[in-house]
């Protein structure tokens, strides 16, 4: 892979370490291998630092714990790169991360999957940063200005171990508003100097999809939900299936291949459901996919099934993904009443002895609250649900610590 020159703008990371002693509690929690560590659980520091310079922390003892990378921006202050035993943070550490991120997830090549994510973040040593790969195209997504002095480096090493046609940089919306203008970097720019697709295909399980890398939601695509796909293909068997929240068409794509008769996608978002169209229309050598109807709405899910239920709409599958409800504690409250309010309208379209399938992306709400909310709304609807399964994450979005569990799901007759 060769990088462009916008890569040689990015600030070089200083030589000096900052030594840092941080609070008891902390202390603990890095023995933990907890991947944190937050401004006000520093105890004393050596001297004011960039953004990417690296800081260790020393026990009381004067031992070492940590390394990581410094982001005076954060109340997430630190971000641990290594914990224990101490370690030269160079191109060689790089490749040995990716290299383990790789091998974690070759199953994944014998399932006809080349879509998936590379790397996971903080629960594969990589704080603040992921790869999602598409096919012959890599995005890597930065959550921290901490990365981009160390960026240079990484993508050597990104090139060594994981080579691909493409390589696109995308910021996170935070970070987007921190860059400094001189840098020139923005949102969606090619790392490689090939032409960069607008759109490229790629296999899930078998079935092809499209993702847009550029100017898509995430990295183009949303990978976590490939295992949930698959259940849904194993339920969706002569079946009407409604698909809320479709972005573009993921479940819906699944349902067809798995012989539903009828599947409507329903988004918000034009643009998400000319996406989910493409995508059936990428599968139509299948004869299932060719024989299942599609009915898409571009709409306010809300009120697209508050429409259907007056209409006495039914369908035999309803699937309810929505996008995250809460991004702080603040707004854990208000997401758990959006949740119940979609139950309550999702099984209101829910034939009796249907599947309901619904699922959370927000870290903030726990697993348990989730599902409660969902129970005590069909219970106040008059609808009893029998679990089929709950789920969690596969296994290219790893879980290494509490606050990185974000993906849960119901799979549930009522």
């Amino acid at each position: 892979m060769d990088f462009t020159p916008s890569l040689s703008q990015l600030p070089s990371p200083a030589e000096k370490r900052i030594a840092l002693h941080v609070t008891a509690p902390a202390e603990g929690a890095l023995r933990q291998r907890h991947p944190w560590i937050f401004e006000n659980s520093i105890a004393e520091q050596s001297h004011a630092g960039a953004a990417g310079d690296l800081a260790v922390i020393f026990d009381d003892k004067r031992k070492f714990l940590a390394v990581g990378l410094y982001d005076p921006t954060s109340p997430i202050r630190v971000r641990v790169l290594q914990s224990r035993t101490p370690a030269v943070i160079n191109i060689d550490w790089f490749q040995n991360k990716l290299a383990a991120a790789a091998q974690l997830r070759k199953p994944l090549a014998a399932q006809n999957t080349n879509g998936y994510r590379l790397v996971h973040g903080e629960n594969d040593g990589l704080p603040g940063l992921v790869i999602d790969r598409y096919a012959d195209t890599l995005v890597l997504k930065l959550y921290t200005p901490a990365w981009l002095p160390h960026l240079k480096e990484f993508c050597g090493a990104l090139a060594g171990v994981n080579p691909a046609q493409h390589v696109i940089l995308r910021l996170s919306r935070s970070l987007q508003k921190q860059i400094n203008d001189g840098l020139t970097l923005r949102d969606g720019m090619p790392l490689t100097l090939l032409p960069t697709p607008e759109l490229n295909l790629f296999q899930e399980n078998g079935l092809t999809f499209e993702s847009d890398p550029i100017h898509g939601q995430k990295t183009g695509f949303f990978l976590d939900q490939r295992e949930n796909r698959a259940r849904v293909e194993a339920l969706s068997k002569g079946k009407s299936v409604l698909n809320v929240f479709s972005y573009s068409g993921g479940f819906s794509v699944y349902a067809a291949r798995g012989g539903a008769r009828e599947v409507v996608s329903v988004d918000i978002s034009p643009h998400a459901i000319e996406s989910s169209k493409r995508n059936m229309a990428h599968n139509l050598d299948l004869p299932t996919v060719a024989a299942a109807k599609h009915e898409t709405f571009a709409e306010d899910a809300f009120d697209v099934l508050a429409r259907m239920a007056s209409q006495k709409r039914l369908f035999d599958v309803v699937i309810i993904d929505p996008p995250m409800f809460a991004q702080n504690e603040k707004q854990i409250g208000a997401a758990l009443s959006a949740y119940r309010k979609l139950t309550r309208l999702g099984l209101s379209v829910l034939r009796r002895g249907g599947t309901l399938v619904q699922a959370s992306c927000s870290s903030r709400v726990s697993s348990s609250e989730f599902f409660e909310s969902i129970h005590q709304s069909a219970r106040e609807a008059g609808r009893i649900l029998t679990e089929i399964e709950r789920s969690g994450h596969a296994l290219d979005h790893p879980i290494t610590y509490p606050e990185g569990e974000y993906l849960k799901c119901l799979f549930a007759r009522g």
